[in-house]
């Protein structure tokens, strides 16, 4: 997930696997893959950024639990719980 802003400054997070496409005209606007349309304050550069860096730390987290797996623990979440 990654931390964009709307144009009034209301931050939401949107899945960096869902952006289809991010457009500056001149307000960044981010089309996913469902359709819907985002129109944002966040520079196109910066949403990128983001994406890259939260990639990146899924890479580092995949790693972490290849070295030791006990070091980072995972639970399974059901909605029955909740």
């Amino acid at each position: 997930m990654v931390l964009v802003h709307r144009l009034k400054g209301e931050p939401i997070f949107i899945n960096a696997d869902m952006i289809q496409s991010i457009e500056a005209r001149p307000d960044t606007v981010v089309v996913l893959i469902d359709g819907r349309t985002f129109v944002l304050s966040d520079e196109p550069t910066q949403i990128v950024d983001r994406v890259r860096q939260f990639r990146a730390s899924v890479l580092v987290a995949a790693d972490e639990l290849r070295e030791d797996p006990a070091r980072v623990p995972l639970t399974v979440v059901s909605d029955r719980e909740h």
